[in-house]
């Protein structure tokens, strides 16, 4: 299938007993055994529950997977791959990355002996140098959050298995969604997702996701999300797969806005820095062309008047672009990363790499851009 029909039929079969289109929402926590042991393949909604397993196997399909898993959140995801680690090892991650991300790196697993160090994945040789005989995971985010910072991931991929084949390399596939670009193809082992994000698309759930290719891997993830049991529920299942039938459609609109949106920014006399992998003067922009099917509908901006004060009057002043948390959902979002996404991250951790208080990013919705722009044009004049 090709990828739009993927969204809508990939992994999906209709329901046995009536025939129904869509999946019904299962719930129940427990399922009839005919003899102990002996069940219709589902015993325990932990385990599986036949709503769930609809959406998992459209996570697999849409990533080009074999196995796709369903978490009650993104963190819930990411606590599941560090489990496949043990003390003494040692990640590789960007020095770019969601603050959630780094306050689970650093506040929780550091504690239990994992070693992270980060790197700028823009050089594909500081990822190789910082490689040592520890070294378990190579955790790749791109584009970034905030910064729209672009990993090579077929560069990194190829290169780190080349120097040892069993380092697991994993994606946060996030901003990009399956439809801009596809991990799996690119030699990662993990692809993993804030569900919550674009592939729900309507900000009314909470849910993370892991594809995988290998059946090794696809075996220890299922065991971790067995025996920890962070997973989604029936309903935010239902919602998610929903969500998924119209990822093609949402993601061409976003990435339309999106260009029209940093283009417009990039252009007015208020504005300073625009972060936008589509902008030619993108740092990384030929590894977006190549990588990436379009450039997405996350940007970043910051103002030429730095001060706090500015930045929040521009903050408060949007109507259209609600200021709130998260991304991805069909109307547009303000976020203020240095007191909200990424408040968890020390203030010289932020400042090193650029994230300052006059840091704007939207995430730009699929309303008429018209409207968008005329919006961004009244606060910046507030």
């Amino acid at each position: 299938m090709k990828f739009n029909t993927k969204t809508i039929h990939g992994g999906q079969q209709l329901e046995e007993t009536t025939g129904a289109v869509m999946p019904p929402v299962f719930f129940t926590s427990t399922f009839a055994q005919s003899s102990p042991g002996v069940h219709k393949g589902y015993a325990y909604a932990r385990g599986t529950n036949p709503t769930r397993t609809a959406l998992e196997s459209s996570f697999a399909a849409i990533e080009n997977g074999t196995n796709g898993f369903a978490f009650s959140s993104g963190m819930a995801a990411i606590d599941c791959v560090l489990r496949l680690l043990k003390p003494g090892d040692e990640v590789i991650a960007g020095d770019d990355l969601y603050g959630g991300t780094y306050r689970m790196f650093t506040q929780l697993f550091e504690q239990y002996g994992l070693k992270f160090t980060y790197v700028d994945m823009d050089v594909v040789e500081n990822v190789t140098t910082a490689i040592t005989e520890k070294t378990k995971l190579v955790w790749l985010e791109t584009p970034t959050n905030p910064l729209m910072k672009i990993a090579d991931i077929k560069a990194i991929s190829s290169t780190v298995k080349q120097i040892h084949s069993t380092i697991l390399i994993a994606v946060d596939n996030t901003f990009a969604t399956p439809y801009l670009q596809q991990p799996l193809n690119l030699g990662a082992d993990i692809v993993m997702h804030s569900a919550t994000k674009y592939l729900g698309g309507h900000s009314d759930l909470v849910m993370g996701a892991l594809m995988v290719k290998d059946q090794n891997l696809a075996k220890e993830i299922h065991f971790i999300q067995f025996a920890a049991g962070a997973i989604a529920g029936p309903m935010d299942s239902f919602l998610a797969l929903r969500g998924i039938k119209t990822l093609h459609l949402r993601m061409q609109r976003h990435c339309e806005n999106g260009m029209a949106v940093a283009k417009f920014l990039e252009n007015h006399s208020k504005v300073g820095e625009v972060f936008y992998p589509g902008l030619e003067n993108h740092p990384n922009y030929k590894i977006a062309k190549k990588q990436m099917k379009d450039f997405g509908g996350m940007v970043s901006f910051k103002l030429k008047s730095a001060t706090k004060a500015a930045t929040f009057r521009f903050l408060e002043n949007t109507k259209l672009f609600t200021l709130a948390e998260s991304l991805g959902g069909v109307e547009s979002l303000v976020n203020h990363p240095v007191t909200m996404s990424h408040a968890s991250i020390p203030v010289q951790e932020r400042l090193k790499i650029g994230i300052t208080d006059s840091l704007i990013r939207l995430s730009v919705g699929i309303e008429d851009i018209d409207d968008l722009l005329a919006d961004l044009e009244q606060a910046l004049n507030a």
